[in-house]
């Protein structure tokens, strides 16, 4: 159910992009949401975003840059040592230069380069580029 819900809001955000809106506003949301947003932010993808209401059903208003060309997350658990990332970015991201893939890792929620970085696996929770 939580995977299911955190494809719903990507894919609500590439369709925004898409269209050229300025912001995209996501419900329902989930802790591992917002992790995957600020691994976004971060990377530069996406301006901002803003948890509206947190305690109840909550709503998530994100700013757009324009830069999404795809994002997914993926409903089955795929589970990858460390060893194994760079060839699982290798096949999933469609060119080097950029895409990020996100895995959750018991450090928490990383993307690929900070799971390389710090030695550790765990399940894919998606991709954006």
């Amino acid at each position: 159910m939580g995977r299911r819900i955190l494809n719903d809001a990507l894919r609500k955000m590439v369709n925004a992009d898409r269209r050229g809106n300025a912001t995209a506003l996501l419900q329902p949301i989930s802790g591992v949401m917002v992790s995957f947003l600020n691994i976004m932010k971060h990377r530069g993808y996406i301006k901002n975003f803003e948890v509206i209401d947190p305690h109840r059903v909550g709503k998530i208003n994100v700013e757009l840059h324009g830069r999404i060309k795809d994002c997914k997350a993926l409903t089955y658990r795929q589970d990858l040592r460390a060893k194994e990332i760079e060839q699982y970015r290798v096949r999933m991201l469609p060119t080097r230069q950029w895409g990020f893939v996100v895995i959750t890792t018991p450090s928490g929620v990383l993307d690929h380069e900070e799971a390389i970085k710090q030695n550790v696996g765990g399940q894919v929770l998606g991709y954006f580029h």
